[in-house]
């Protein structure tokens, strides 16, 4: 009877260098490029989005395009860096077969914290990619938990470029040693493969960034919106039925604004009153971002009735009867911009129930969820 030799179990080997220290650092710098730009403008869009008591009162509305380029640029660089921390991920994956696994505490610590890293960086990008589609299969609060991950994130980044800087430092640049090209026997060489990595990087690009630039929009396959589709040739992202606001329900609408002289204006007496016309972009915080003419009351001039000085913040409210953003407040930078409207028509045609018929906030440099649709009372504060 034959006896076989007990199975012993090995870790599986790695010789190719593409999983080296430099190829890490060549993919590295070029994430760490992407998620810089996707942490500072998410930061930025978030205290627009979101403001403290202590910033709300002190917003710029210019420039007009501000929050369109911002969200884009979030949006684009998010996207980008998917493909590069897959790759990433890709170069440095053996390591988790290095034996012992811990070697000491402070080796201990540096594991526990590429796993934070690694951890809230799919977490950012797989959550933030299904915001692109507003799809939230998850029972917590989109914006404040990806806000606070987007700081773990960074800090754990921050740490790990911290632990790991010497080795970053030696293969940094192009011609430290390891440059050499590669025995065949290794298959693809460290450039071929950063240039999959680029042309990856690339292809999603191209492919998504039309939905906020629109003169891409053609190439806009592979995002979820593109910028011409929708009533008026505008995208909607809150409908008159999702938000339970109908034609019957609007029958004797006024606009009532409060102040230190109250009143209150039928469509037609809004209409009367002198109309002004501007190009402002949709912005929001999917992504997508599209410009139109608005027609309308500037918001300054309805202050002004109610008897307010320049510089008063209003509140404005919906008729929607609920949702996160029924309610929306606006510092006095916006009310006192020209180009801030209560706006009635859309390129020259009466605004659809879905863009907020009868009337609606178009304010620049402001995301889409604070332009506040189907208006029923404005107050001074």
């Amino acid at each position: 009877m034959r006896i076989r030799p007990p199975i012993t179990l090995r870790p599986p080997r790695f010789t190719g260098r593409l999983h080296d220290a430099r190829t890490a650092t060549a993919v590295g710098r070029l994430l760490g490029a992407a998620i810089a730009v996707c942490f500072v403008t998410g930061v930025i869009s978030h205290y627009l989005q979101r403001p403290p008591d202590w910033l709300a009162g002190s917003l710029p509305s210019r420039p007009y395009w501000g929050y369109r380029l911002n969200q884009g640029l979030h949006v684009a660089s998010g996207i980008a860096a998917v493909p590069l921390l897959l790759a990433k991920l890709w170069t440095v994956y053996p390591r988790l077969f290095v034996r012992p696994a811990l070697r000491s505490l402070g080796h201990a610590l540096e594991r526990l914290s590429v796993g934070v890293l690694v951890a809230a960086a799919l977490f950012q990008l797989t959550t933030g990619l299904l915001n692109t589609a507003q799809w939230y299969p998850w029972p917590f609060s989109f914006v404040p938990v990806h806000f606070a991950v987007a700081w773990l994130l960074a800090g754990a980044l921050v740490l790990h470029i911290a632990v790991k800087y010497p080795k970053i430092r030696d293969h940094w640049s192009r011609r430290s040693p390891g440059t050499l090209e590669l025995p065949a026997a290794d298959g693809p060489d460290r450039r071929s493969l950063l240039t999959g990595v680029v042309a990856a990087v690339g292809a999603v690009t191209l492919t998504t960034v039309g939905q906020s630039l629109t003169p891409l929009g053609r190439l806009d396959l592979l995002a979820p919106r593109h910028p011409d589709h929708g009533p008026q040739h505008l995208p909607v992202n809150r409908t008159a039925a999702a938000a339970r606001v109908s034609v019957p329900a609007l029958a004797g609408w006024r606009l009532t604004v409060t102040g230190p002289r109250h009143y209150a204006l039928t469509l037609d007496e809004l209409a009367a009153l002198p109309q002004h016309t501007v190009t402002l972009p949709i912005a929001c915080v999917e992504g997508w971002s599209k410009s139109a003419r608005w027609t309308g009351v500037r918001v300054q001039d309805l202050v002004e009735r109610a008897g307010a000085p320049p510089g008063t913040a209003l509140r404005v409210v919906s008729l929607e009867r609920r949702g996160a953003y029924r309610v929306m407040e606006m510092g006095g930078g916006y009310t006192d911009d020209p180009l801030t409207l209560l706006a009635l028509r859309l390129n020259g045609e009466i605004l659809t129930l879905d863009h907020g018929y009868p009337a609606r906030i178009i304010a620049p440099n402001r995301p889409g969820v604070w332009q506040t649709k189907w208006v029923g009372r404005i107050e001074v504060l």
